[in-house]
């Protein structure tokens, strides 16, 4: 059943499942169970063996990633302690005025962080909760923030991990040189620019809508925190940190993770800036610095006496228990996109033998790669599969003739797999949204759905007018209108939600 229509299978069941039930654990494990079932012919035996075979692989290859997780969770937990988020907290009480400056102060920190997405989720998570928390801001709304400026940014930005997953996934012996076709696309990725700009319209506006609209208002009424992040919500001040005590681990934090980049891209080797961030291993240095963070905090806090050392060490169980959800959902969403790989149900080998028996009209070319691309994304939960299925796909049906109509489609690709990735449950990036805002993830999924769809629908149509034109520009101005003429509807339609007091 591998490299069939039922390779679709698992991925929609979760799917369906989780938005269904709100139960993502139980989900994410029957959808595993039953790609696995697949894959075995429906060997029970074989595909309980084969499930954990394929658990025990994706988890062992994305280790570093699950201990950063448990590190930063460490951090925020001896930050916590330590004081310094209480004399943050009461500094920006006074300093940010209101409900909708705490949104836009958090909209700017992630656009701030544009080195890699999984770092931005959990840093602005981290440094903006406990300000936007005051002024009662809905988690879910918080999270979608965090989404909206997390790969986005990051699929905008040349000095990105994302950046070189997209130049990583051209077919090998290709003459097109990665990088410059990856800034060729960054003025036509019409999703990423319209998130971002939608975003800042229903933060400013004070309009949301649907789901959102329901969580913005119940949290004026009476501010709520998921049960499952109830626990990390105990960890209590008990020392005497100042702001400086919090703003110094943040910045060597920070610091720290791209100096990682740098150093395991081969800066040290005499390579360039540019060459090292496309060569780096993100994982690892998100790892790298995390731990260079944790030392200098133990190194800051103990000698001067802003928290006891077994206050400091009470703070290892409390942030491994902060971050279980996230790692849980995690593992699980990593071992079924590893059911759908190319070694067992082979889903994408599918969709890219769809994609080439229908891709005839050019003209269509960048709307249908848009589409399949969301469709890909969502189903498994990943934005850098996407890229390395559909892109080598793309290049082999366009050619290196017509470089507007190959630059235009891989930005439709891009575009559409950022797209796709907000909107699937199982995708990485939206379960750390989830855990950086600490927001239970299936309100994050169903409150932000809405939102995918407007902007998707609004950058569909502008890839429709880039093929029939072959002018990216054309499309982006197309794509512009239509999303203006949708946020003037929604200003003069809807009342505001979001209120300030």
């Amino acid at each position: 059943m591998a490299e069939s229509v039922w390779s679709v299978l698992p991925p929609i069941i979760t799917i369906v499942l989780a938005l269904a039930t709100k139960e993502v654990y139980m989900s994410l494990l029957i959808g595993i169970f039953s790609g696995a079932l697949l894959y075995t012919e429906f060997n029970v035996l074989n595909a309980i063996m084969t499930m954990f075979e394929v658990m025990a692989s994706k988890v062992g290859g994305n280790i570093n990633i699950l201990v950063f997780l448990v590190i930063l969770g460490i951090l925020v937990a001896a930050i916590t302690r330590s004081g310094a988020t209480r004399a943050y907290g009461e500094w920006a009480a006074r300093t940010i005025k209101g409900r909708r400056s705490s949104m836009l102060l958090t909209a700017l920190l992630g656009l701030v962080i544009f080195i890699d997405d999984y770092f931005n989720c959990l840093t602005v998570g981290t440094v903006m909760r406990p300000i936007t928390d005051k002024f009662k801001v809905s988690r879910a709304k918080l999270a979608y923030i965090i989404d909206a400026t997390a790969a986005p940014i990051c699929i905008l930005a040349p000095v990105s991990s994302w950046a070189a997953a997209v130049g990583s996934s051209l077919p090998e012996g290709s003459t097109i040189d990665g990088f410059s076709l990856f800034l060729q696309t960054i003025p036509f990725n019409l999703y990423a620019w319209l998130t971002m700009a939608f975003m800042l319209f229903i933060v400013c506006s004070q309009r949301d809508l649907f789901s959102m609209a329901k969580y913005v208002k119940k949290n004026q009424e009476k501010f709520i925190v998921p049960d499952e992040y109830r626990d990390s919500e105990e960890v209590q001040p008990g020392g005497n940190g100042r702001i400086i005590d919090l703003v110094l681990p943040l910045l060597v934090l920070i610091g720290a993770c791209v100096y990682g980049m740098l150093y395991t891209g081969g800066i040290h080797d005499g390579v360039g800036i540019q060459e090292a961030f496309a060569n780096c291993d993100s994982s690892k240095s998100l790892v790298f610095g995390s731990f260079i963070a944790f030392v200098f905090t133990a190194f800051l806090y103990l000698p001067r006496g802003v928290i006891s050392f077994s206050s400091f060490c009470e703070t290892f169980v409390q942030g491994f228990k902060a971050m279980t959800p996230a790692n849980l959902i995690l593992c699980f969403a990593w071992t079924l996109s590893g059911i759908c790989s190319d070694k067992y149900l082979n889903l994408g080998g599918y969709v890219g033998q769809l994609v080439s028996a229908n891709a005839s009209v050019l003209v269509f070319l960048p709307a249908i790669f848009f589409i399949v691309a969301i469709i890909l994304a969502f189903a498994t939960g990943t934005s850098w599969g996407t890229f390395g299925i559909l892109i080598p796909i793309a290049i082999a049906v366009i050619g290196t003739g017509d470089q507007n109509l190959l630059v235009i489609t891989v930005a439709a690709i891009l575009s559409g797999a950022v797209g796709g990735d907000h909107a699937s449950p199982i995708s990485d990036t939206t379960i750390l949204a989830s855990a950086g805002a600490q927001c239970s993830h299936i309100d994050h999924v169903s409150t932000q759905i809405p939102y995918v769809a407007i902007v998707a629908s609004a950058s569909f149509v502008g890839f429709v007018v880039d093929g029939f034109t072959n002018n990216g520009w054309l499309g982006l101005a197309t794509a512009v209108v239509i999303m203006a003429g949708i946020m003037a509807l929604i200003y003069v339609k809807v009342r505001p939600v979001d209120i300030e007091h």
